[in-house]
């Protein structure tokens, strides 16, 4: 059940990725944007799975979280933290320029 709720977060993401890239930069820009995520998502899943299986038995906690939806947890975990700061839009430097010089 984790597992199914993780993967279903994935694909939420991708297309809400996709759009917004598309929207801002166009079709090709949509595309990389989900081809990223999809390599991260690849790799992050096989570095997550080796570092659960050191820590946490194959059979994990029980039938609903064993040792890969515990690594699909951590890897949702350690993705949310990543994507919200490659994703998230900056502030203008002009006004944040601007800003720091009339309060100095």
């Amino acid at each position: 059940m984790v597992t199914l709720i993780v993967f279903y977060l994935h694909v939420v993401a991708f297309a809400a990725v996709f759009t917004k890239r598309w929207q801002e930069e166009g079709v090709v820009e949509g595309v990389l944007g989900v081809l990223f995520m999809a390599v991260i998502f690849f790799v992050g899943w096989s570095i997550s799975s080796f570092l659960v299986r050191l820590v946490l038995a194959p059979e994990g906690f029980g039938k609903w979280f064993d040792g890969d939806a515990a690594a699909l947890a951590l890897l949702a975990a350690g993705e949310s933290v990543f994507y919200y700061f490659y994703f998230r839009k900056d502030k203008p430097r002009e006004k944040a320029e601007e800003g720091e010089a009339t309060s100095a």
